[in-house]
């Protein structure tokens, strides 16, 4: 039989978050951000949970064709733009809109000979200082790309540094960057794009024509931080599971696993997990990381190693070889593994391993379907 660990990826969860994210942004469209293939969730798999969403947005041409070849009709939003001439022809077949943060790509439509006009959204560096124009050229880039032929509709986007302080102090945090953006684009006519998973939570003022969801679709914190989305609803879109395949009885000063990093104080069960490094767990994750065994919340002890873990077993007694154990997913947050870990949940749920088996999730009815099929 295989080794026992799988990845459970759950539709019915993202379609859930997608509402939450529409219900809190309420009167905005929604583009449902796919990039880093559905944030390592595969984009196939979580497809027919994004139903409801206005747009999609990603980074990849190859994503974005996927994309529409799963039967998607309505935009697609390429989030860094285009590269080279050759991604004109591709952007005008699959009918996609792309972002436009510079010269060279307002140079690339320019001088194309795309049959029929590209939509763009065009960037501002608003104070995150990556991609975009800054507030004084901005207006003289919508110019420029207004009289473009091979240029459609212009929509207006910026991106925020720090949406997700809001979560943690209470503060308006991202006034300064709105303040810029809204002082440079006054008069500008065009839809506007602004809030990140941060903002669509936490920043009604950022609600403008279209927010921009990514992380919390899969049910994950913006901030890093599981606490700070207590009670919003959001639903783990990813379980990763194992099962206990060894069982230790150790004395006390007996040390766990390599480098003797944990020293037992008194007598203890461990329990040996078939997951490690090599399967996307962090290898950082110190002593006292939970993970649940049976359903019952316990911590990680001692180091991990690039196919096993070891746990401790003594909030749950009745635990054994077989035993269900949950890395993250429902009773353990991916936030608190990868807030232990010195990382956030984006990365683990990006880093899962390929070596992984992989499970679907039965996309959950809605209310009136479940209705239906219950009268029929």
């Amino acid at each position: 039989m295989p080794r026992p660990i799988s990845v459970r990826i759950h539709p019915e969860a993202v379609r859930h978050n997608l509402q939450t994210a529409q219900r809190s942004a309420t009167g905005a469209r929604v583009w449902a951000v796919v990039k880093a293939n559905a944030y390592g969730h595969g984009i196939e798999r979580i497809y027919p949970a994004l139903a409801g969403a206005d747009g999609i947005a990603l980074l990849d041409l190859d994503e974005a064709v996927r994309v529409r070849e799963l039967g998607w009709t309505r935009p697609i939003l390429l989030l860094e733009g285009i590269f080279d001439s050759a991604d004109v022809a591709t952007a005008v077949a699959h009918r996609l809109t792309v972002a436009v943060h510079c010269d060279d790509q307002l140079a690339l439509l320019a001088t194309s000979r795309a049959q029929q006009p590209i939509d763009i959204q065009l960037k501002m560096n608003s104070g995150m200082n990556r991609l975009g124009y800054r507030p004084d050229a901005f207006r003289a880039a919508w110019e420029r790309a207004r009289a473009t032929p091979a240029i459609g509709k212009i929509a207006l986007m910026t991106h925020f540094a720090n949406a997700d302080d809001a979560a943690i102090d209470s503060i308006n945090s991202i006034d300064w960057q709105l303040d810029r953006f809204d002082a440079a684009t006054q008069g500008i006519p065009g839809e506007r794009s602004l809030a990140n998973s941060a903002a669509v939570l936490w920043h009604p003022r950022a609600h403008r024509d279209w927010v921009r969801p990514g992380t919390i679709l899969y049910g994950a914190s913006p901030t890093g931080a599981a606490r700070h989305i207590e009670g919003i609803g959001l639903r783990a879109a990813m379980t990763l599971a194992s099962r206990i395949i060894g069982v230790q009885t150790l004395a006390p000063q007996e040390t766990v696993g390599y480098g003797r990093t944990y020293e037992v104080e008194q007598p203890m069960r461990i329990g040996v997990v078939a997951c490690g490094y090599a399967d996307g767990y962090p290898r950082h994750a110190p002593t006292g990381t939970p993970i649940a065994v049976d359903g019952v919340r316990t911590r990680v002890i001692g180091r991990v190693s690039m196919d096993m873990l070891t746990v401790d077993l003594t909030p749950c007694p009745n635990a054994g070889i077989g035993s269900p154990v949950e890395l993250w997913g429902e009773h353990v947050k991916v936030d608190e593994v990868a807030e232990a870990s010195g990382t956030i949940g984006y990365e683990l749920m990006c880093a899962v391993a390929r070596r992984v088996p992989v499970e679907i999730g039965a996309l959950a009815a809605e209310p009136h379907e479940a209705a239906e099929s219950a009268t029929a």
